[in-house]
């Protein structure tokens, strides 16, 4: 199993490790401090020795912050956290708080005490965070504390070890541009504006460019590693050398240097003290790299990480392998939902069918002889009122039956090493009532609306937002969450830049992935969710228009639940597509069936509405 169901939050130990935290204050010359999620790499997906936040407050979601005063904190979440971090913090000495509308930085310069003195760790916060966080406090006549030794890691008796996971290659075959190319594009760059070099420091894009993937972190295949780049094309890369074998250790000498992880601090002050001028990109980058840079004379310019953008549009090899890995997912999701419509009401759990989900991802990996190497993430596997609980994760203590009458909420994904893949299914467990399929039918609705749209050079992820919640907005609903996320290849599933959200600004290009996922929650009752993958495709004209459009390209082919469509609901063109797309997931996922039970399943799960 790559996916445990222990129960990992711990909030009774909030209390005492709250005031562990708070004795250390005076030590560190302070009378707050800061603990984010994200670990020393600035990523959201972290190794169990960073799980700091978690450790301190109970709360186990993968975005977060909680600001420890001396007599409050607050964990910050934002909405896909709301219910989640009340029930798993002690809200006798934890305090929610929203992390998108008023985050730690707003909330600071409105309520912190005059004269505050906030404490941070400077390797887990980027120059960002630092320049929000100073100009909040310099308005309450504060001040930011950069602090050399973390005071929680101090009272983190029983942390884990960091990981060394191994390291692998990912072939041209499946990257489709050698890593030399990518490192002398980004050399090229660096020359032509006369900079010298650019300090790689997002675990992802090193993977990227070198084409390799790790085993560091929870579901995404990436090493934690940093990487500088040169502008006349030499690279070094900071590898722990336990990660590699010889081949590894090999193919990376053929387009850099390999040097252990401790002396990236050291190559950088060379740099700085011989007056280089170093690309940064200013999100990414700890703020530790950042001032060690200004103290040691370098000259810094600020920029995008330049894999990010790159490594977001996908080449036609990895856009091919992607399609290719989401039949191969689509077949394991058939057959599961097959077993899934075989079982009485009842009889099976949460944890029941996350655990079969992935037996049938992994039987037909092996099948198809291209392994499940991971799960892209915890599967969300929601029965009833869990299902409003928008990133629940099924733990031991929380397990319970699907039960006839309620909807099941199933939102999961495969690491393959031809691509990564996310979808989400709600089904109905029996008969439900029909208020229930109603906002099944609008968030239906909103998923076909983003896939249908046809938009112009220059749109961005927030002018199409509005197209997947406006049948719910019709009704008085809504969701808490974005609408897309960015995918990557056999990388994270979640990728940016680019988004389909409220506050997504980046404009859309030929080749990104997305998600395509509305939804709709009603706590305590009932969640759903739909979820598809697409890719951006190229400008085309259309026919009576004078201007060429893009469009979205889908990726994902599972059926969707007929019962819970009221098709009266839907419009002509909206029906089409649902017909549409039901005969082509037929036609794709039919080869792929070995067994009569699921090619049957697939039959009738596909039918056309116009037959009814």
């Amino acid at each position: 199993m790559f996916q445990s169901f222990e129960v990992t939050s711990t909030p009774e130990f909030g209390k005492a490790r709250l005031a562990a935290l708070r004795d250390r204050f005076a030590g560190h010359g302070i009378d707050a401090f800061l603990v984010p999620r994200a670990d020393e790499y600035q990523g959201e997906y972290v190794p169990a020795c960073s799980e700091r936040l978690a450790w301190l407050t109970g709360f186990t979601g993968s975005a977060g912050m909680a600001l420890v005063l001396p007599e409050q904190a607050i964990v910050f979440v934002d909405g896909r956290y709301t219910t989640q971090v009340a029930a798993q913090v002690d809200r006798d000495v934890f305090t929610p708080g929203d992390l998108v509308g008023e985050p730690p930085h707003t909330w600071l310069s409105t309520r912190a005490p005059k004269g505050l003195r906030l404490g941070i760790d400077p390797w887990l916060h980027s120059p960002a965070e630092v320049r929000r966080l100073e100009k909040a406090l310099k308005a309450r006549d504060g001040h930011v504390v950069l602090l050399t030794d973390n005071p929680l890691d101090a009272i983190w008796e029983d942390r884990p070890a960091p990981p060394r996971g191994a390291v692998t290659i990912q072939s041209e075959a499946l990257a489709g541009v050698l890593s030399s190319d990518k490192i002398a594009r980004i050399a090229a760059d660096l020359s032509e504006n006369g900079q010298a070099a650019v300090l790689i420091t997002d675990p992802s894009s090193v993977a990227w460019i070198f084409n390799i993937r790790g085993d560091d972190v929870p579901h995404t295949p990436h090493p934690l590693a940093r990487a500088i780049v040169f502008a006349d094309g030499k690279a070094e890369i900071f590898l722990d050398d336990a990660k590699t074998n010889r081949e590894v250790r090999a193919y990376l000498a053929q387009m850099a240097e390999q040097r252990d992880p401790e002396q990236f601090g050291e190559r950088v002050t060379s740099l700085a003290r011989g007056g280089a001028v170093i690309v940064l990109d200013p999100s990414l980058t700890p703020h530790a790299i950042y001032a060690l840079i200004e103290r040691r004379g370098g000259t810094i310019v600020e920029a995008d990480d330049p894999a990010k953008l790159p490594r977001a549009i996908k080449n036609t090899v990895e856009l091919r392998g992607s399609a290719e890995a989401h039949l191969q997912d689509g077949a394991a999701m058939v057959e599961y939902l097959y077993w899934l419509s075989e079982q009485p009401a009842g009889s099976v759990t949460e944890i029941g069918a996350t655990t079969a989900l992935e037996a049938a991802r992994t039987r037909v990996g092996e099948r198809m002889q291209n392994p499940l190497r991971d799960i892209s993430f915890d599967t969300i596997a929601g029965a009833g009122a869990d299902g409003a609980i928008i990133h629940y994760r099924v733990t031991q203590e929380t397990d319970r039956p699907l039960k006839a009458g309620e909807l099941f909420l199933l939102d999961s994904g495969g690491q393959y090493v031809n691509g990564t893949t996310d979808i989400t299914r709600t089904v109905a467990i029996g008969d439900v009532p029909d208020e229930q399929k109603r906002f099944f039918t609008l968030v239906l609705k909103g998923m076909i609306g983003i896939t249908l749209a046809r938009f112009p050079k220059g749109t961005r992820g927030c002018d199409l937002d509005p197209l997947a919640r406006i049948a719910l907005w019709k009704a008085g609903g809504d969701y808490g969450h974005g609408t897309g996320h960015g995918v990557g290849s056999y990388l994270s599933v979640h990728e940016g830049p680019q988004r389909i959200a409220r506050l997504a600004t980046q404009a859309l290009l030929p080749g990104m992935i997305l998600s395509n996922e509305p939804g709709y929650y009603r706590p305590g009752a009932f969640g759903i969710r739909i979820e598809n993958l697409i890719h951006v495709t190229d400008l085309a004209p259309i026919e009576g228009g004078d201007t060429e459009m893009m469009g979205f390209e889908t990726l994902t082919f599972v059926p969707i639940d007929r019962s819970l469509i009221l098709t009266d609901l839907l419009t002509r063109e909206e029906l089409r597509w649902l017909d549409d797309y039901h005969q082509a997931t037929r036609e794709k996922l039919m080869p792929l069936l070995t067994e009569d039970g699921p090619r049957q399943w697939l039959e009738q799960a596909t039918q056309a509405f116009s037959r009814d």
